[in-house]
C-alpha cells in the first residue's frame, strides 16, 4: 500500500473507579472468582508454543493469602532460553520486514482489547498475585499499559516522520532500523504495565524479544503474553522465559547477538547486569543497548508555607498507596517544625488508621507485600529503627505474616536525616519523617540533605505555596529527581504526561512513556541519493586561468 499513514491520536484511558453497584466492580467480581477458583498452568511462551519448560517447578500465591496457590510453572533452563533466542532470530526477518503500520496494529488493536474484554480479567490477576486493590490495578492494567501501547505508536510514527533537510539535486533519507540481534527484557512484579511496556516498546521498533518477568509476577505476564497473541503477534517475535533471572541471564548475555537489555528492577541487579555486558563486550556482534530504571529513595519536601491538608495527602499516598512498592513511593520527608506541629498528630492518626488486607475487599486502602523476602526486609528494617537511639516509631510498626505477608503503614520519625533510614531502600510501607528547625537558612540547608543524602535520583515533591519556595527547590534539587512534583505526591506518572525515569543510581533515565525511550531501539542509517552524479573526479578550481 502507498500511503502516508496517520495513526489513531492517543487519548489516557479513562480510569474506572469501582463505586459500589458499577457494571465495572461487578465485571471485576466474577473475574476475581473465576481466577481464584483454580490454578492456572503458566507456560513458557517460545516461537509461539505454550510448553512447560524443563526446571523446577514453582507457586505464584496471593501474598495476602498465601496459602492461596493461583498459578503454577516451571522454571526455564539454559537450553530453554537458548531455544528462546533462536525463535527469536528466526521470527526477526519477517517482523521486522512488515511495515510499521502492521506493526502498530497489533498494539493498537492489543490495547482495544485491553480496554475491553480483557480489561477485568488482568486487573484481577495483577490483584490477586501482586495484591493490589482495585483502584492501584485499575491505574496500573488496564490504563497504563493501554497508554503505553496507544502512545508508542504515536511517538514512533513521530520517530521515524523526522526527516533531514535535503539540498538541491539531492535526497536525504533516515531508515530507522531495528538493532541486530534480540532485546533482553526483564520486567519487575509491582507493575503489570511495565512488564508489558519492556518487552513490547522495542518490538514495535522492529526488534524482537526475549522476555523475563518476575517470578512473582508471572501470572499476569502469561495472561499479557495470550492478550499479545490474540492482538495478532507473530510466533517467536517475544518469547517468554520463565524463572530464574541469573540463569537466564547466563545464557543471553553470553549471546554475540544481544543487543539491547530493557530493565525496571533493583540496581544492584541492574549493576551486575552492566558488569558482565562489559566483561563479554569483545564477544558482541555490536554495542548492546542498556536501558533501566532502577531504585528509589524518594523525598517529599515540605516548606513553612505548605498546606497541612496537602502535605498529609501526599504523604499517605505517596508513601503507602500499593504497600510503598512503587520505585516513586515516597519514603523519606522533611518537614518545618512550624508545620508538623499543625499536622503531626493528625498525620500519624491517619496512617494509624488506614487498613491492609484482603485485596478482595474493596474496603481496604493496600494489600500485603509481595513475598517473604519482602517481607523480612522491611520487618528488619523497623525492628532496626526501633533499636537505633534518635528514631521513634511513630505509626504502625507492626507485622503479621500468619496469613499473608503484611508490614502495617509505618512512621519512622528520625532525629539523623542522613541515618540509614532516610538512605536505604526498603520498597514498603516505610516512611521517614525529619522535622527540622525553623530558620532563615533552613530549607536551602534541608535540600542539600536531600540532594546528597542518598544515590538515588528517581522522583521527589515540594509542598509549599510560597511560589519562591517551589523556584528554589525546582533549582536546588534539579539533579535530585528524574520525576518532580509540585503540590503533589511524587507517584502516579501518566503515560504521555510525565514521561518517567530517574538518573543517579535509579537509572539510565530513557524516560518510559515518551520517544526517548523508543529511539533507544532503533539504530539510524542515513541515506543520501543524487539525482544528476557528477561526471569528472576534477574539481573547477584545478582548471587553468587563460
Amino acid at each position: 500500500m502507498d500511503a502516508i499513514t496517520a495513526v489513531p491520536a492517543p487519548i489516557n484511558e479513562p480510569v474506572h473507579d469501582y463505586a459500589p453497584h458499577s457494571p465495572e466492580r461487578a465485571r471485576l467480581a466474577t473475574a476475581l472468582a473465576e481466577l481464584s477458583s483454580g490454578v492456572t498452568e503458566i507456560s513458557q511462551v517460545i516461537g509461539g508454543k505454550h510448553t512447560p519448560a524443563t526446571g523446577d517447578a514453582y507457586e505464584v500465591v496471593q501474598p495476602h493469602r498465601h496459602a492461596s496457590v493461583i498459578g503454577r510453572y516451571t522454571s526455564s533452563t539454559h537450553s530453554d532460553v537458548a531455544a528462546a533466542i533462536e525463535a527469536s532470530q528466526a521470527a526477526a526477518p519477517g517482523w521486522r520486514d512488515l511495515s510499521f503500520d502492521d506493526r502498530a496494529a497489533v498494539f493498537l488493536r492489543a490495547a482495544d482489547l485491553l480496554a475491553g474484554p480483557w480489561r477485568e480479567k488482568i486487573a484481577a490477576a495483577t490483584m490477586l498475585g501482586q495484591s493490589k486493590t482495585a483502584y492501584q490495578a485499575e491505574i496500573d492494567t488496564p490504563c497504563e499499559l493501554i497508554d503505553f501501547w496507544r502512545f508508542n505508536v504515536a511517538f514512533a510514527r513521530d520517530i521515524l516522520a523526522e526527516q533531514p533537510v535535503s539540498s538541491r539535486g539531492v535526497w536525504n533519507r533516515v531508515d530507522h532500523r531495528p538493532l541486530e540481534g534480540f532485546v533482553y527484557a526483564i520486567t519487575p512484579f509491582n507493575f503489570t504495565a511495565i512488564a508489558g511496556n519492556l518487552p513490547t516498546a522495542p518490538a514495535l521498533m522492529g526488534n524482537v524479544v526475549v522476555w523475563k518477568p518476575s517470578p512473582t509476577q508471572a501470572l499476569s505476564a502469561y495472561l499479557t503474553m495470550q492478550l499479545l497473541e490474540a492482538a495478532g503477534l507473530p510466533a517467536g517475535v517475544i518469547n517468554l522465559v520463565l524463572g530464574d533471572g541469573p540463569l537466564v541471564s547466563e545464557v543471553a548475555l553470553a549471546d554475540p547477538r544481544l543487543a539491547g537489555i530493557h530493565f525496571t528492577g533493583s540496581t544492584a541487579t541492574f549493576q551486575r547486569l552492566w558488569r558482565e555486558v562489559g566483561q563479554n563486550i569483545d564477544r558482541y556482534r555490536t554495542y548492546p543497548r542498556l536501558v533501566g530504571e532502577t531504585g528509589g529513595k524518594d523525598f517529599v519536601l515540605a516548606h513553612a508555607s505548605a498546606d497541612p491538608e496537602v502535605l498529609t495527602t501526599a504523604m499517605i499516598r505517596g508513601a503507602f498507596d500499593y504497600q510503598g512498592q512503587k520505585c516513586s513511593a515516597a519514603s523519606r520527608a522533611f518537614v518545618p517544625r512550624s508545620v508538623w506541629a499543625k499536622m503531626g498528630d493528625s498525620f500519624l492518626d491517619a496512617v494509624n488508621g488506614l487498613r491492609y488486607g484482603d485485596v478482595t475487599d474493596l474496603s481496604n486502602f493496600g494489600g500485603a507485600v509481595i513475598d517473604r523476602r519482602s517481607y523480612d526486609k522491611n520487618a528488619a528494617a523497623i525492628e532496626r529503627a526501633r533499636a537505633t537511639p534518635g528514631i521513634t516509631v511513630a505509626a504502625g510498626g507492626t507485622v503479621d505474616d500468619a496469613e499473608g505477608f503484611f508490614v502495617a503503614p509505618t512512621v519512622l520519625l528520625g532525629e539523623d536525616p542522613t541515618d540509614a533510614a532516610f538512605c536505604d531502600e526498603y520498597f514498603g510501607p516505610i516512611l521517614s519523617v525529619h522535622v527540622y528547625e525553623d530558620g532563615p537558612t533552613a530549607f536551602a540547608d534541608v535540600m542539600k540533605v536531600i540532594d546528597t543524602g542518598t544515590p538515588y535520583a528517581l522522583t521527589g515533591a515540594v509542598i509549599a505555596t510560597d511560589r519562591t519556595a517551589v523556584a528554589e527547590a525546582a533549582q536546588g534539587l534539579r539533579f535530585a529527581a528524574g520525576n518532580f512534583y509540585v503540590n503533589d505526591k511524587p507517584t502516579g506518572a501518566v503515560v504521555g504526561q510525565q514521561p518517567f525515569g530517574g538518573a543517579r543510581a535509579s537509572g539510565t533515565n530513557d524516560k518510559a512513556g515518551s520517544p526517548q525511550n523508543l529511539i533507544r531501539w532503533t539504530s539510524a542509517r542515513s541515506m543520501k541519493e543524487t539525482f544528476v552524479p557528477p561526471r569528472s573526479p576534477l574539481y573547477p578550481h584545478q582548471a587553468q586561468e587563460s
